[in-house]
């Protein structure tokens, strides 16, 4: 199995009315319950509106992402799939659900990491 990336840019929801989120939630949870149903889904999360912080190697904390970035995400979701073809079908279910379009993005495997879950039961 690999794992995707699955997200969209801060803003991209932003055409939805607010009367209609509450619709959008809905839709959004429902698609996340088909996706632990399927045993596809790993983790996913909206992230707030607020500038990020960036810490150097040497500890050094600066606001950021710095003025030259455009664009930044605004929320995504991970999924575990067989192949690309199914994360951009669980992409398309996202994209319907939050009314907006999805990037999809492949994982780079990381064997020692998957180790040390399996161990801690995860």
């Amino acid at each position: 199995m690999t794992r995707y990336l699955i997200s969209f840019n801060d803003g991209a929801m932003d055409h939805i009315p607010d009367e209609e989120m509450p619709d959008v939630g809905k839709a959004s949870h429902a698609v996340v319950q088909e996706a632990v149903n399927a045993g596809a889904w790993v983790f996913g999360a909206g992230l707030e509106r607020q500038r990020a912080s960036v810490v150097a190697t040497d500890g050094m904390v600066t606001d950021g992402p710095y003025p030259e970035t455009k664009e930044v995400i605004g929320g995504f979701s991970i999924v575990d799939v067989a192949s690309r073809e199914e994360a951009l079908a669980w992409a398309a279910k996202i994209a319907v659900a939050c009314r907006c379009a999805q990037e999809v993005r492949e994982l780079m495997p990381d064997p020692e990491q998957d180790a040390w879950l399996r161990q801690a039961g995860r």
